[in-house]
């Protein structure tokens, strides 16, 4: 009776991980954030107007590379965040938080990963290579010690959106093959990117919050220690703004004709931000924001906007480039 008891009273070991439970670690629900690719591609066509040749074979390559690149990001996010995860209320149903995993798995499935998403990138010529190889690098400094970037306020931000210009370089770097997208565009997605991930953190934070607790807060995130609800807000507002001053840049060098997309540009800014303030905000998981209609709808609307400024020259909009002066006439004395 009583080794009954004792053997009741011992906590269930986790059960064995199955080959699925390896394979979610993948995410390969997460490729929809490879939308983010395709304004590269569009991009690319409007001001290099480079040989479209092997135009599908490259873009095969280059998706597939992509996505394989990013698996292996979140497998060795996953796997080194595991501790950690089990406070946040979604992702401690996490497969690696849940069930019993071992080492050998997951490093070979993520070194696989690597090798083979770098060898496509190879075929594709040296800036998709060597934009593929920053790409992983950037899982490496966001999650492995001693760098870890992810545990440090602001840089935890800045360091997860770089992901956003990269992958605009991979759409650029499929297309064309000599050159670099110009470098007020890409800081302009780069800021993009960090206000998309600010408003992520400023919706975990009102959330958990509000429900667990900030000290619940503090042990999923070492960085949620010294943000507040204040501060994130703070944040978001910055980087929209230092994203509008880049875009304005970008028009004014390379096409002003995308100056008419502008409206929708700062309405997806207000409508993202308005998201992240929802209980449960779907700003928490970008894979799934397909499923909001009017993000989606502003989104297609801000595409459609900027695929005809780039086809249609309108000339009248030089006027803005250049400077005016009202001259008042004096009267006679």
């Amino acid at each position: 009776m009583s080794i009954d008891v004792l053997s009741s009273s011992r906590p269930a070991l986790p059960p064995r991980a199955s080959w699925r439970d390896y394979l979610q670690m993948a995410r390969l629900d997460h490729m929809t954030k490879h939308v983010f690719i395709l304004p590269g591609l569009v991009l690319a066509w409007v001001l290099r107007n480079p040989p479209l040749d092997d135009l599908l074979p490259s873009l095969l390559l280059g998706f597939a590379s992509a996505v394989l690149i990013a698996s292996a990001n979140y497998i060795i996010n996953e796997w080194l965040d595991r501790e950690f995860d089990a406070f946040h209320p979604d992702k401690s149903k996490r497969p690696a938080v849940n069930v019993s995993m071992t080492p050998l798995p997951v490093y070979a499935s993520y070194t696989a990963c690597v090798a083979v998403g770098l060898l496509l990138a190879w075929q594709l010529g040296p800036v998709f290579f060597v934009t593929s190889v920053l790409f992983w690098l950037s899982g490496v400094v966001y999650n492995v010690k001693p760098l870890r970037s992810k545990d440090k306020a602001y840089l935890d931000v800045l360091s997860e959106s770089l992901n956003n210009p990269i992958r605009l370089m991979l759409g650029w770097g499929m297309v064309e093959h000599t050159t670099v997208a110009p470098a007020s565009l890409l800081l302009a997605y780069w800021m993009g990117g960090a206000f998309l991930m600010g408003a992520k953190r400023l919706s975990e934070y009102r959330e958990i919050a509000a429900g667990p607790g900030v000290e619940v807060l503090h042990r999923y995130r070492r960085s949620f220690q010294h943000y507040t609800e204040e501060r994130l807000t703070i944040s978001c507002f910055t980087y929209a703004l230092l994203a509008t001053l880049l875009i304005g840049v970008f028009m004014v060098k390379y096409r002003i004709e995308f100056l008419i997309a502008c409206p929708l540009i700062i309405a997806l800014f207000a409508q993202y931000l308005a998201l992240s303030m929802r209980a449960g905000s779907v700003a928490q998981k970008p894979e799934k924001l397909f499923r909001e209609k009017r993000l989606m709808a502003l989104t297609g609307a801000t595409v459609a906007a900027l695929m005809v400024a780039g086809l249609v020259d309108l000339p009248f909009l030089q006027s803005f480039t250049e400077p005016h002066y009202i001259t008042v006439q004096r009267g006679a004395r």
